[in-house]
């Protein structure tokens, strides 16, 4: 048994001879004509022999799959297994290579056994591997399989890779018995006058691999035929030259060094993958062992060279490389290759040494891409992409697509002055316009610019700090840069970091509600209160709705905890209307403008009413002016029919925004809230004569005024000479917890 058999990976395919054949009749392999194509062997899968063949819906397609693959291999010549048993091979391969496509989480390890399988097999023909490609570029689909075309770039990278690793196995297997043959004839050649020299010199001649023998200083003795085609030289011009004559410079100092190793008895072999020069300049690629051979006193006398020409397989792994690690579409390198180059520039060993990032994202990409088609976008990708490589090529910058539209410049030992200057200079290439067909396109840019010393961050760290200060770029009015800023850096983490809790904040019971009070002028009691959220955050302690409510409109859990403050204020409004049923005691909630968009709105507050027990009349919902101004259709339909239903709608922080009291004759609203800028106007004429006409307009289209931020004696004497009919703020009552708010109430409060 040969090492390779012995080393098979596991769950390889058998080699030939170990394959089972089908059962039943089978029709010959035509390589030029159709492949006829046997079902299950006795219903078994050939794969993991685990049974009935499942009824997998990619079987028929795995099955012509496997017969494109036959006729491509044998069309290569020689191949060492009938038609029945290289098919049967060939769709256990083909349903493996598929399954690894298709597989959740992908894994493309499967692929390498592939690759291993078709070396074991005895298909080591040159062209094997790249036939096998060919055919396994466009496997059948299933279902839809994110970055089908990386995954199919990582599969053929593995293939490649275990057919390699197989046949270098096979091949070495091959080389130890033949160096031991070498061995032995030259061993008699000195010590039994070259007894068995026909035999030494017709399997010295007539092997297909390179072989030379060379003594200590690295002259070459004696070459084959295969050495002299290899390298392209007459044998005996050969004889003339010395191992480093062939050598790449970059190598030469290397490899004397190793050589210097064997040649000294430090070791008895070498291996590795080499470059050498032919005669005509062009390069070989070699997979490359050098043998030492010693005398009966085991002192080195030569060694023994064998040579395998690898370059076909050297150049298919320099190709796969190049597609794993570059953009298809623009040609610049990508994520990955980025990600290795900035985690290169932060191993420098200089702890003063600079690294800086410009992180580019286009302005209205998106609107380009929708409008003109993908065609077209792309287009425009690539000119941008020129245009990027012109400008930093020639500073010595690295230029990278991180994915869509968004681009980096990597610069290493570069300033700020310089960055912010080549900043400039990108956003001037981007500003000429890019023809597609009829279309000319402008493009503009957003930048962020960062750059920071190895010693004080790295790769994540700087390029999170681009990606956040593009985005202050971007928010700042685009076509512009940006900066890095720590102050303004730490803001934007600490507020990214409320966004990731926002989510899971109502589920872990961190918010809660505080009431305060609205004092109606006429009774100089409690009428109502407002309820209004805190998040008791387990970090940051409690937080006020400004720092976290416009987070929640945007990441859209504002519905959610809209929700949620709803029936909370309308569970405890109902206790106390249960406890105070003289009093029609009301609840006041602000409602997002986003909740006005949501179909489920009334559904939803009816629903919890109906929970609470509260009746409708006692529950109050506060709009913005701006939102209620720019309702129409459904949002003011759902408004309609919640006040239809009793329930009131107020206007909050009336005055901030473009009133139009016109307009709200035709709004189902019961009463305004002033906003707090108006109350602290008071005093000063023109704020008071506003107060006192808005407050005048209010009533004659019947509807009750609450003015917030009551803080003084004067401001609540002034608002009751105006008329005005409830009032809040911190002279009459702070902010309650519910359970004190209930005792302000048992007091007559």
């Amino acid at each position: 048994m040969t090492k390779a058999q012995r080393r098979k990976p596991a769950g390889a395919v058998p080699a030939h001879g170990a394959v089972p054949r089908p059962a039943g009749p089978v029709d010959p392999v035509d390589p030029d004509g159709p492949v006829s194509v046997p079902g299950a062997v006795n219903g078994v899968n050939r794969v993991n022999g685990s049974g009935p063949v499942s009824a997998d819906p990619l079987e028929p397609a795995v099955a012509k799959l496997a017969a494109r693959w036959v006729k491509a291999i044998r069309r290569i010549g020689f191949v060492p297994m009938g038609p029945d048993g290289l098919y049967a091979l060939l769709r256990d391969l083909a349903a493996e290579f598929v399954r690894a496509l298709h597989a959740d989480p992908f894994d493309p390890e499967p692929a390498a056994r592939v690759g291993a399988a078709l070396a074991e097999a005895g298909l080591t023909d040159t062209g094997v591997l790249t036939a096998s490609l060919g055919v396994l570029r466009n496997p059948p689909r299933a279902a839809s399989v994110e970055k089908r075309a990386q995954r199919i770039a990582d599969l053929h990278a593995r293939l490649a890779g275990g057919y390699a690793a197989a046949l270098r196995q096979r091949t070495l297997v091959e080389q130890e018995g033949l160096a031991r043959a070498i061995t032995a004839a030259h061993a008699q050649v000195e010590h039994q006058l070259w007894t068995s020299e026909s035999r030494f010199r017709a399997l010295f001649e007539g092997a297909a691999m390179a072989i030379c023998i060379g003594d200590l200083d690295g002259r070459i003795i004696q070459a084959n035929a295969a050495m002299a085609r290899l390298l392209g030289y007459p044998l005996e011009e050969l004889y003339r030259l010395e191992g480093p004559d062939f050598l790449h410079p970059d190598d030469l100092q290397s490899d004397r060094d190793l050589y210097a190793e064997l040649v000294r008895g430090d070791r008895d072999h070498l291996r590795m993958e080499k470059a050498y020069f032919r005669k005509d300049g062009t390069v070989v690629w070699t997979d490359l062992t050098i043998t030492l051979l010693r005398d009966s006193d085991g002192t080195p006398t030569n060694t023994v060279a064998m040579v395998e020409d690898i370059t076909d397989r050297h150049q298919l792994e320099e190709r796969l490389r190049h597609q794993a690690l570059h953009d298809p579409l623009t040609g610049l390198p990508n994520r990955t290759y980025f990600a290795e180059r900035l985690a290169e520039a932060f191993a420098n060993p200089d702890p003063t040494a600079q690294v800086g990032l410009c992180y580019l994202d286009l302005d209205g990409f998106k609107r380009i891409n929708d409008s003109l088609g993908h065609d077209v976008g792309d287009k425009l990708l690539v000119a941008v992409a020129r245009r990027l490589q012109r400008t930093a090529s020639t500073r010595g910058y690295q230029v990278a697509r991180m994915g869509g539209d968004e681009f980096v410049i990597l610069a290493e030992k570069a300033n700020l002055d310089e960055l912010t200057a080549l900043a400039d200079q990108v956003l001037y290439s981007l500003d000429l316009p890019v023809r597609s067909g009829p279309h000319g396109m402008r493009v503009s840019a957003s930048i962020g610019i960062v750059v920071q010393p190895v010693s004080a961050t790295g790769p994540a760290e700087i390029l999170k700090a681009a990606d956040l200060t593009l985005y202050r770029a971007k928010a700042a009015g685009r076509g512009r840069w940006a900066c890095y800023d720590a102050d303004l850096n730490a803001a934007q983490v600490a507020r990214y970091a409320l966004v990731e809790a926002l989510p899971d904040a109502v589920q872990r019971g961190e918010f809660s509600l505080l009431y305060q009070p609205l004092v109606s002028l006429s009774s100089g009691r409690a009428c109502g209160v407002e309820a209004l959220l805190r998040w008791d955050h387990p970090d940051r302690g409690t937080l006020s709705p400004d720092s976290f409510i416009d987070l929640a409109e945007e990441t859209g859990i504002i519905s959610a905890i809209g929700t949620w403050v709803l029936r909370e204020a309308c569970r405890q409004g109902a206790r106390w209307w249960r406890r105070f049923p003289e009093r029609s005691f009301y609840v006041s909630v602000n409602v997002a403008t986003a909740q006005t968009y949501d179909p489920a709105l009334v559904g939803d507050v009816l629903s919890i009413l109906d929970e609470s027990g509260l009746p409708p009349t006692l529950l109050q919902l506060e709009l913005t002016e701006s939102a209620m101004l720019s309702s129409a259709g459904e949002p003011v339909e759902a408004l309609r029919a919640l006040a239809a239903a009793g329930i009131r709608i107020a206007i909050d922080d009336f005055g901030t925004g473009y009133s139009n009291l016109a307009y709200l004759r035709t709004l189902p609203v019961a009463g305004l809230k002033l906003a707090r800028q108006f109350t602290d106007g008071l005093g000063r004429p023109v704020d008071t004569h506003i107060v006192k006409t808005l407050i005048e307009l209010a009533h004659v289209l019947d509807l009750a005024v609450t003015a917030e931020g009551v803080e003084t004696p004067d401001q609540l004497s002034q608002l009751k000479g105006m008329n005005c009919d409830v009032v809040q703020g911190w002279h009459l009552s702070m902010p309650l917890p519910a359970d004190e708010m209930s005792a302000v109430l048992e007091n007559g409060g």
